[in-house]
């Protein structure tokens, strides 16, 4: 019997699926598609996750050699510029990286720690037992798991199947056109900006709202240029096109914007989406079935938090799953998968709510958007907002233990990015005397002589636990893990 079935090999799945690999679990990845997709859907990554994979030694395999993460000095909220240079601890973080680079990085991992993947299986079915889930595919027969999870998009089949609630809102008074474009050289500024005349500059990476539409503009260093325009009230039918693309952007701007097709090699992207969703499923697990990603949580795209939430679900999900698989997670382990991300999930329809209100056109629109723009002048508010985007303000409850950075992401401590990789507990012991008894198993004890706290981090690099003697550390261990 198969331990733990993934149905999806997007990212969240694939990441999912490394992590599984890591704690010793193998996992069979299922996916619907015979190829992998080269529709372009993320232009990059956005918020803690960044930080995240540095610690499993994979940014280096998105980002230029030799580098590592560096907060962003200027992001966007509710087309707002948000200034971010003179926050002294900016928890925000980019890296502009195309979403097919990210899957082909995640495939390539998991090929080196032995995923199985299977293309062309579509799940159509599914029974739960005792101790083991039947899987129904398409054309391949019924396969047992241990485990099951829909990592399959938000209109997730294992989601349906299971029969998990997917509440929230639906919009559909808006119109979103996004394509690959070519504009002539001398348009573009150094710094990126797209130059309009008759209207100015459009900043790139930022969303620019006027009283009739929003309007974004990207350039890539890997590819052709992308704009994006929303627009309410405006139905079209038949194919996107380019010409519709270019009216909508001189609607938005009162101005001419010289399109021409794109140039590069492709794939090219022209599409129009109408109205949007916001929903988090009623329940993350039910029995031995358990949601990922999108088929947990959507919401709108602005601001780019969607890959930031989902990868962190699958780095949270991970080692919970492979302790029950393996026999040593503590009571009620697998529940805290939920409780502990369907809030950050919450918090992610919040912001992503707010700022497609603050985008919209209209005079009272405008009017929030003064005072909103008085309280973006405070650092203390864009910190709270960087922290927001992030994800860094996400805090979990660790039970008995205490202290300043229990709940919290690890702080960058000297060669955590070393220790991490193996995505093993790891307790920091600046003493040298810290015992973890019966649990010593499941956790790396490592020597820290230039803390002045002793940490134990999940596998997720948030602190279970801190202290300077031994106080309350076996508990913490008891709350996470079944002695050996």
């Amino acid at each position: 019997m198969i331990e733990v079935v993934i149905a999806g090999a997007g990212p969240n799945g694939l990441m999912l699926a490394c992590e599984l690999a890591l704690a010793g679990v193998r996992p069979v990845v299922l996916e619907r598609l015979t190829e992998p997709t080269d529709t372009q859907r993320a232009n990059g990554l956005v918020g803690q996750v960044i930080r995240m994979l540095d610690r499993r030694g994979l940014y280096e395999r998105l980002a230029a050699p030799g580098t590592t993460p560096s907060p962003a000095p200027r992001f966007t909220f509710g087309a707002f510029p948000l200034d971010l240079s003179d926050l002294p601890d900016n928890p925000l973080y980019t890296l502009l990286v195309p979403q097919l680079r990210i899957e082909r990085m995640l495939t390539e991992r998991a090929a080196e720690l032995g995923v199985d993947i299977r293309r062309g299986h579509e799940v159509i079915g599914l029974t739960q037992g005792e101790k083991s889930v039947s899987i129904e595919l398409r054309e391949q027969g019924p396969i047992e798991a241990e485990f099951l999870v829909g990592a399959d998009g938000g209109r997730s089949t294992v989601r349906k199947l299971t029969g998990i609630d997917f509440p929230g809102v639906t919009s559909d008074d808006s119109v979103s056109r996004t394509g690959h474009v070519g504009v002539p050289a001398h348009l573009i500024g150094p710094d990126g900006s797209l130059t309009v005349p008759g209207f100015g500059a459009i900043p790139p990476f930022q969303h620019l709202r006027t009283e009739r539409g929003l309007i974004a503009w990207a350039p890539s260093p890997d590819g052709d240029p992308k704009l994006t325009t929303v627009e309410w009230g405006q139905p079209e039918e038949g194919e996107a096109s380019l010409d519709e693309l270019r009216a909508s952007a001189r609607r938005v701007l009162g101005a001419d914007v010289t399109l021409d097709p794109p140039t590069g090699p492709g794939p090219h992207l022209m599409r129009r989406l109408f109205g949007g969703n916001t929903r988090i499923a009623e329940r993350y697990r039910a029995g031995r079935v358990l949601l990922l990603g999108d088929a947990a949580h959507v919401h709108s795209a602005i601001g780019g938090p969607g890959l930031n939430l989902g990868l962190q679900d699958a780095v949270n999900l991970g080692w919970k799953l492979a302790a029950a698989v393996r026999g040593h997670a503590a009571e009620g382990l697998l529940d805290t998968y939920e409780s502990e991300r369907h809030p950050a999930a919450r918090r992610v329809a919040m912001h992503t709510q707010a700022q497609s209100l603050l985008i919209r056109p209209g005079g009272e629109v405008t009017a929030l958007r003064e005072l909103f723009g008085e309280l973006l002048g405070r650092p203390a508010t864009r910190r709270h907002i960087a922290g927001l985007l992030a994800g860094a303000d996400i805090t979990y409850d660790m039970g008995p233990a205490t202290g300043p950075l229990v709940g919290h992401w690890a702080p960058d401590l000297p060669g955590l990015r070393d220790l991490t990789r193996t995505a093993r507990p790891l307790l920091l012991d600046p003493t040298a005397t810290l015992d973890p008894g019966p649990w010593a198993a499941h956790v790396d004890t490592v020597p820290a002589p230039g803390l002045d706290t002793a940490l134990l981090l999940r596998p997720d690099c948030y602190v279970a636990w801190q202290g300077t003697t031994g106080d309350g550390l076996h508990e913490a261990l008891a709350t996470w893990f079944r002695p050996a």
